[in-house]
């Protein structure tokens, strides 16, 4: 027997439906069920294929799909996007301390300092939640509600939900560090904001139905944003996505779901959150890096990476190359393999990842051409000596780069839709962990606050940042929420050639929460443009309901590109012939009445892209004023290996409202 998902769309509004009574007479007899009834409808079984076969064809069952495990995707950054600590930034505190952030992941460690109640007022008394953690596990004023879909209670024995947490809207916790590295104040978006924890994860992964139990709570529960670092290796359907099918009746309820692009970069078509209704978020640097340097005993300084908190006192000890860990006891290992010595001193090898990561054992992961000067230096010195001295947080001025692990697009399920939408900080993460929690493999250490990477530690940014514009503009939509994030972000350089470099790594850019909070204009999409969406990408009514949950007929014929979306994707099928492109648009005026907004257009990476926008002057009369606009991109002899795109700017003088153009072919 497996384990299905009985999905039976949204909740009836008749009066006197009851969900569970309508589940009982599907199925009398099933063990295990587990019921959605708060915000959608439906249940978990464990069925055998005759029994899924026979449920799946009576009345009121939209579909059944199997269960599945999805992965979880594994503060400075505050303060380089822009949003400085305490007082030096605009607060809006009494809407920020009735905002809830919903995250859904491996629990929450309640006991840590970045959870604590101090200081807060009750609830919010939209708060429809409950505290159900489990044995020993309490809630307070910041950390306002727990519910566990697992079987062991809501408290984090891992580190990654404690972590993504933290980030979205963890209190300002000073003196936070690992072992003394990155040393400073550990804080969230929103420090003001409640938290509401959802463990749908364990050890082996996330169940599909377990998601969609948390969604549905969430969305009753009375949460303001949806933060799920959650994904599959690969972009699922979206009527069996449970990420996609839960985020649609989100927003359906006016609540953004923000969701991490995935790891498995920097591969083409690899991002794994495709739906116009989620912010999908890629991963990149800050202006902080943790540097572990080698130094040699002829004076020669390496610098490597690491996150290294041992100590070696500056020794030097005999440096051997090899690969085998026992003939380095009590010495330091050379080895171009990712190998970390349990009996060495210390281990030096080469750094394949670009980023730092923590090690059980002192170690330092050097650039190829710094490896093989050491390998030099080894080969041709009599007695190589040297040390691995601890880590050290550097902060630079470099531009922000997409992470090599974060993953890219083009979107696989709708060509025509821009993915990931927007980047942030994920890597070299420094926030809050588990105790029981291995900071990293075979690390018997235990550390209250952890640094990690992956885009999981992205999307609480983003989601932090959402809960931010949220308590300036308590009646924005998602979409408009989104749109705000996407059309104010930083313009990011294509910081090497080929297609990992370009929107593909990042969508619009890199979020700049303070520009987000006053856009100028907003691109507003609500359900009905999501369905006509799905229509267009030829989703037959039945397949509909797996997403929406109701009946839907498809009325006309929309473009999936004509969606309403703050930036702008076409894939053509010849990459030779002449073509021509429209997107149509509508703007919302966010901004002062009696605005008029020009156009302009920029063209990246030496594109030879005409584009022209009509009308290509916008004068908006009222706040709210919605007005129409055509872009038509024309051109030919696309580069089959790279997009060719350009931004269409729209400007007041004030704001400047940027929407990415992707042109791209298979060939």
């Amino acid at each position: 027997m497996k384990v299905y998902v009985v999905y039976m769309g949204s909740l009836p509004s008749r009066p006197d439906y009851t969900p569970m009574s309508n589940h009982l007479s599907i199925l009398q007899e099933v063990t295990g069920e587990r019921s959605y009834k708060r915000s959608f409808n439906g249940f978990a079984a464990r069925l055998t294929e005759s029994e899924r076969e026979q449920v799946a064809e009576m009345e009121g069952v939209v579909s059944v799909f199997r269960s599945k495990k999805l992965q979880i995707q594994t503060t400075a950054s505050w303060a380089f996007m822009g949003l400085k600590e305490g007082k030096n930034t605009k607060r809006n505190l009494a809407v920020e301390s009735d905002t809830i952030v919903g995250v859904i992941d491996t629990g929450v460690w309640p006991e840590s300092e970045s959870f604590s109640g101090k200081g807060f007022g009750p609830p919010p008394k939209k708060w429809k939640g409950v505290c159900s953690g489990g044995k020993n596990f309490t809630c307070n004023n910041k950390l306002i509600g727990a519910r566990d879909y697992t079987g062991e209670g809501t408290r984090d024995s891992e580190g990654h939900g404690s972590h993504t947490a933290s980030t979205a809207a963890g209190n300002a916790v000073t003196g936070t560090s690992f072992f003394g590295i990155g040393n400073g104040t550990a804080r969230g978006g929103v420090p003001a904001a409640r938290i509401a924890a959802y463990k749908v994860c364990t050890t082996t992964g996330c169940t599909t139905e377990s998601i969609l139990s948390a969604f549905d709570d969430a969305i009753a529960d009375g949460v303001d944003v949806i933060s799920i670092s959650i994904g599959d290796d690969n972009a699922i359907p979206y009527e069996k996505d449970p990420i996609a099918i839960g985020a649609f009746h989100a927003m359906a309820k006016g609540i953004l779901t923000v969701n991490s692009a995935g790891n498995s970069g920097p591969n083409p078509n690899s991002v794994v959150s495709v739906a116009p209704w989620i912010l999908t978020v890629a991963a990149s640097t800050t202006n902080r890096e943790f540097l572990t340097k080698v130094v040699l005993q002829n004076g020669r300084t390496l610098s490597g990476r690491s996150v290294n908190a041992f100590d070696l006192k500056g020794k030097n000890y005999p440096l051997v190359e090899g690969t085998l860990g026992s003939q380095a006891k009590g010495k330091v290992l050379v080895s171009r393999y990712p190998t970390i010595s349990e009996t060495a001193v210390a281990t030096i090898n080469v750094d394949y990842k670009n980023y730092a990561s923590i090690s059980p054992r002192p170690l330092s992961a050097l650039s190829q051409d710094d490896f093989a000067s050491l390998l030099s230096y080894v080969n041709s010195t009599k007695s190589p000596r040297g040390t691995v001295l601890k880590t050290e947080a550097v902060f630079n001025q470099k531009s922000p780069k997409v992470a090599s692990f974060s993953s890219r697009g083009p979107n696989t399920l709708a060509v025509d839709l821009l993915k990931p939408d927007i980047t942030a900080p994920g890597v070299e993460i420094l926030a809050a962990y588990s105790p029981l929690g291995s900071p990293s493999l075979g690390d018997q250490r235990q550390v209250k606050y952890s640094v990690l990477s992956g885009t999981s530690m992205s999307c609480p940014h983003v989601a932090g940042v959402a809960a931010y514009i949220k308590t300036f503009h308590p009646d924005w939509s998602p979409s408009l929420i989104q749109s705000a994030i996407m059309t104010t972000a930083w313009s990011m350089n294509a910081s090497e050639t080929g297609v990992a470099s370009t929107e593909f790594a990042y969508g619009a850019g890199h979020v700049d929460p303070i520009a987000a909070l006053n856009p100028g204009l907003g691109y507003e999409l609500n359900k009905a443009d999501h369905i006509a969406f799905l229509c267009g990408l030829n989703y037959t009514s039945k397949t509909l309901k797996l997403i929406t949950g109701e009946a839907v007929t498809c009325t006309g014929n929309t473009l999936p590109r004509n969606l309403n979306y703050p930036s702008m994707s076409a894939k053509l099928s010849g990459s030779r012939s002449p073509f021509t492109v429209t997107f149509n648009r509508t703007v919302t005026n966010l901004g002062t009445p009696n605005s008029t907004y020009n156009s302009k257009i920029v063209l990246n990476h030496g594109s030879k892209l005409s584009v022209k926008i009509s009308p290509n002057v916008l004068s908006m009369k009222s706040v709210n004023e919605k007005l129409a606009f055509t872009v038509t991109v024309t051109g030919s002899g696309l580069d089959p290996k790279l997009p060719s795109s350009a931004n269409l700017v729209w400007s007041d003088g004030t704001h400047n409202v940027r929407s990415p153009i992707v042109i791209y072919t298979s060939g």
